[in-house]
């Protein structure tokens, strides 16, 4: 970003190097170009902990053009510096820049990308454009998404973003004790600041005075800024004119961002009034935030995302239109009560906006990328740890985490099969690793255990899939430190069924990413009823829409909506004849039932599942068994209520609370909740319950302590199991 131009990218640029500065980060600000003005380099300078980088000024390139850095030379400076003194995170802007940094090897994982400019419709979402987001998700760390609404967009179209994206909004710095004074003056003054474009209605804005003045108002609309957009030519010789000669206008040019807060804060009204096509933007204006702050209301396009914003009744929404823009000024203007409503909620909009909330979000997420050596581990002599597997689809997360903490070496042995896999490669590994997890009880436990070191540990995590295959029966326990299982009933289970002793099977549970989940339910996500994954026919989406037909009895606004692969993406199940029987018959239930037709929705199954989570109120979980059902949970995590029949061991999971005898108690008791009011205060105590038993964070905890000192979920230390002779 030019420095040297005061618009919305600038202007983060700035916020942006000052929060991660408050975060308690060293910071260094590479300069696009040479420093004209310092209206936003001079409070940087003084800023504790931020350094400017000038290439211009100090000669940092040889072949330095007049309009500025060109992407692939700003990632080369970045190199140069990197490879001088590495940085711990690289935060860039802009999609072309950010595709670029993506493919340097050395820059991947570190990369916290703010993407800005990239289609915002599905029409505009080429395949060109899919991939280039997705090169740029694999390669950061962190994608930071201005809005919920943005974050929904990108992983619903580009699956390589779910996991990735953090929600980072606009970050508000108002100079100390600048605040408008409240009060309706006989004169409306209405503030503009940035840049003048068609898009952002400046032209049209200059015609306020006049359509108020007819309204019995006396006004003035006070411009600040100095960036005219050159095309069309036309238009901008026309803004330029009505900035210097439209009655009623007060165009003040450009000036340092406090001083343009500072003039803004002496008028009664903000003006962020842009153009229809840009109604559907999924980014959201700073300068709403900034004259909120300010304590001014604010005159902007109704959107949803600013009815979430702002509410659905705020009373300065304007239309297309100037008429009426100066309608809702008028109003404004002649109603205190009207004006002070407006004023209220664009401050309390704001307070959510400012410098230390920013920080306290980098501080988490710094956390999350950068966190401390674990208790007993020596990162300058790490523990070496092997994971061993053939599908790491359930261990992703996890291997990611230990992969990141200093003090641990983590190196990964993907199998290319159950049993396929590079021998050499394994042996190598065995004789290097101080702990091997094996990620399923398969062949890759027995090579490990028969291949195990003295002194070595070797920890075994077993699925449902294993329990009942021959692997288990062959598996030398005795090499083996400890098993885990994901629920108390397969812990039991397994010892039933293998005989081995009760203190090596463990009890570590399944996660739930409750910081990605907790996300805004949509309107009327409480009539919403949600399954995920409905194949083999045990998962018994038939008990579902028994459950959904009772509900709709009750109340047809009900809906269920599946986030599934069908039944014939599996051959493996399509293949059955019982199966397929089973399928078509539930498929043609709701083609033909009146209770259902036109109440169940079919979404492609995908890793989005926290953006479909928010319009959903309610996960069923109606099958014969299960050995943990993640679904509930990431549902309880999100804001929703978990439902579920009693499958075997559900009560060793989830509280009796949400356990139902049958599909009609299970409607009753949903009904119950909605009917009564008493949805969210349900969701909250089954998101407490959730999270404090299988939030991320605790069960990363448990893993490491079980990884690096061998400590159980239960406090006591396992000796190491016998070596191989």
């Amino acid at each position: 970003m030019d420095l040297n131009i005061i618009d919305g990218s600038a202007v983060w640029a700035q916020s942006m190097a000052q929060a991660l500065a408050a975060a308690g980060c060293e910071v260094t600000v590479l300069l696009k170009a040479p420093v004209r003005t310092d209206r936003l380099t001079e409070p940087l300078t003084r800023t504790p902990g931020v350094r400017l980088l000038r290439p211009y000024e100090d000669k940092l390139l040889g072949d330095l053009g007049p309009r500025g850095l060109t992407p692939e030379q700003a990632v080369a400076l970045i190199r140069a510096r990197d490879a001088r003194d590495p940085f711990d995170l690289v935060v860039v802007r802009g999609r072309r820049l950010a595709g670029l940094a993506a493919q340097e090897d050395s820059l991947s994982g570190r990369l916290w990308t703010y993407l800005t400019d990239f289609p915002h419709t599905v029409g505009e979402m080429s395949a060109t454009a899919t991939t280039e987001l997705t090169e740029i998700a694999v390669a950061s760390r962190f994608l930071l998404c201005q809005t919920e609404e943005l974050r929904a967009f990108l992983e619903s179209n580009v699956p390589a973003v779910c996991g990735r994206a953090v929600l980072f909004p606009p970050t508000v710095v108002v100079p100390e004790g600048v605040r408008a004074d409240g009060e309706v003056h006989a004169s409306a003054r209405l503030a503009y600041t940035g840049k003048f474009a068609p898009e952002w209605n400046t032209l049209e804005m200059t015609g306020l005075p006049e359509e108020l003045d007819r309204r019995g108002v006396d006004s003035e609309v006070v411009m600040i800024g100095d960036k005219i957009h050159a095309e069309p030519a036309d238009w901008a010789k026309r803004m330029r004119r009505a900035l210097e000669s439209t009655p009623g206008v007060d165009w003040r040019g450009g000036m340092s961002r406090a001083e343009a807060l500072t003039q803004s804060a002496e008028c009664g009204f903000g003006l962020s009034w842009r153009d229809g096509s840009m109604d559907a933007s999924l980014e959201l204006s700073t300068k709403v935030l900034e004259l909120g702050a300010l304590g001014l209301p604010v005159v902007l396009n109704r959107t949803p995302m600013h009815e979430n914003l702002l509410g659905a009744d705020y009373p300065l929404f304007v239309g297309e239109d100037v008429d009426s823009v100066a309608d809702a000024v008028a109003r404004a203007h002649n109603d205190r009560s009207v004006y002070a409503d407006a004023a209220e909620r664009c401050r309390a909009a704001a307070a959510e906006h400012t410098l230390d909330r920013a920080a306290e979000r980098l501080r988490g997420l710094l956390d999350e990328a950068l966190p401390s050596a674990p208790a007993g581990t020596d990162p300058g002599l790490p523990l070496k740890v092997v994971v061993a597997g053939h599908d790491m689809k359930f261990f992703t997360r996890l291997a990611e985490y230990l992969t990141s903490l200093p003090g641990l070496d983590v190196r990964i042995d993907e199998w290319e099969g159950l049993r396929t896999h590079d021998q050499y490669r394994s042996r190598e590994l065995a004789a290097w690793a101080d702990v091997v997890i094996c990620e399923w009880c398969g062949p890759n436990a027995l090579f490990y255990a028969k291949w195990k070191r003295p002194g070595q540990r070797l920890i075994v995590r077993l699925h449902r899939f294993e329990l009942y295959a021959e692997w288990p029966r062959k598996l030398e326990i005795d090499k083996v430190d400890a098993v885990v299982c994901v629920s108390p009933h397969y812990a039991s289970l397994t010892r039933e069924l293998t005989g081995w002793p009760d203190d090596k099977v463990v009890v570590l549970p399944n996660w739930v990413d409750d910081r990605q989940l907790e996300r805004p339910k949509l309107a009327g996500a409480e009539y919403s009823l949600g399954m995920i994954g409905i194949a083999p026919s045990r998962k018994r989406i038939d008990r579902a829409l028994d459950v959904l037909a009772e509900l709709r009895r009750l109340e047809p606004r009900f809906t269920l909506s599946v986030k599934t692969k069908q039944p014939w993406d599996y051959w493996w199940v399509w293949n059955r004849p019982e199966e397929r029987a089973f399928f078509e018959q539930s498929y043609r239930r709701i083609q033909r039932d009146e209770a259902l037709a036109g109440a169940v929705v079919f979404d492609p199954f995908g890793p989005d599942v926290a953006t479909w989570l928010r319009r959903i109120g309610f996960t069923l979980s109606t099958s014969d068994d299960e050995s943990f059902h993640l679904a509930p949970a990431e549902c309880a995590a999100s804001g929703g209520v978990p439902a579920m029949l009693p499958w075997p061991g559900a009560d060793t999971i989830y509280d009796t609370e949400w356990i139902h005898e049958d599909p009609v108690a299970m409607a009753e008791a949903i009904h119950d909740v909605v009917a009564g009011g008493r949805f969210v205060e349900t969701a909250e105590r089954a998101r407490g319950q959730i999270v404090g038993s299988y939030g991320l964070s605790r069960v990363r905890s448990l893993w490491v302590d079980l990884v690096v000192r061998g400590k159980r979920p239960d406090g006591t230390e396992a000796a190491t199991a016998a070596a191989a002779p």
